[in-house]
């Protein structure tokens, strides 16, 4: 019988407020932390990129801001508002045109 993911209850009020623009790259902020899922919001300065990297089924939903996420071969023009789904196994990264947060959920192994 598969186990039961178990994540306490929580409530943030502004996530946006819980992002931390850093000259020298994303920091993210994980409201969860967890084997199976984690949930992490995430800020990046103009110009500031994540390298296109593979990973786990994530979603991402943007908050503020305006850039490019790139999917695979697909790039992606992202802005407050918009969600982007990268399946598992596929390679994705961003980069900012004005300050861009998101929040960003992710399947654990």
């Amino acid at each position: 019988m598969p186990t039961a993911l178990t994540i306490p209850s929580a409530h943030y009020a502004a996530v946006r407020d819980l992002a931390i623009f850093d000259g020298t790259g994303p920091r993210p902020q994980f409201l969860v932390d967890g084997e199976k899922l984690k949930v992490l919001v995430a800020a990046l300065e103009p110009g500031q990129r994540i390298p296109a990297h593979p990973e786990t089924l994530a979603v991402y939903y943007f908050l503020e801001g305006d850039g490019v996420m790139t999917v695979n071969d697909e790039t992606i023009p992202v802005a407050a508002g918009a969600a982007v789904i990268a399946p598992a196994g596929a390679t994705r990264g961003m980069e900012a045109a004005s300050q861009l947060v998101f929040l960003a959920a992710k399947a654990g192994n």
